[in-house]
């Protein structure tokens, strides 16, 4: 079976639908991999990108693109390099109201069992009692 990356860009058509026959031939790829035809592989930075784009140039907030990301976790056939990562970072990016970046540090740091990360963003990373954040 082949394997293909999928970049940012393939989401966002799908997501937005933006340009409807990009967005129609995206749908078309994803009934591949879901029937087993193809396998796709994107990563953790590709998804990334995806969220500040929706943010940036769409408007769109949290509440609205976290179910969109969820749904590309869930898309069979399509592997998300880091996918368990992603997918605890999509929550805390949804629960917590913080950056998704900053959610999968928190992710990456409760995965290697780290407690203690030297940051100065206030704003963010103190709102988990289970890690310090220290200033150098």
């Amino acid at each position: 079976m082949s394997v293909s990356f999928l970049d940012a860009n393939i989401f966002i058509r799908y997501l937005t639908n933006d340009d409807p026959v990009k967005a129609d031939r995206v749908e078309r790829l994803l009934e591949q991999a879901s029937g087993g035809k193809i396998h796709l592989l994107t990563t953790e930075m590709v998804v990334a990108e995806v969220i500040w784009v929706l943010e940036s140039f769409y408007k769109l907030n949290n509440s609205a693109i976290g179910p969109m990301i969820k749904a590309i976790l869930a898309t069979p056939g399509l592997e998300v390099i880091n996918g368990a990562l992603v997918e605890k970072a999509v929550e805390y990016y949804m629960a917590e109201n913080i950056d998704f970046v900053d959610g999968y540090i928190i992710a990456v740091m409760e995965r290697h069992k780290v407690s203690e990360i030297f940051s100065y963003d206030k704003k963010h990373l103190s709102r988990f009692k289970a890690i310090q954040r220290v200033e150098p």
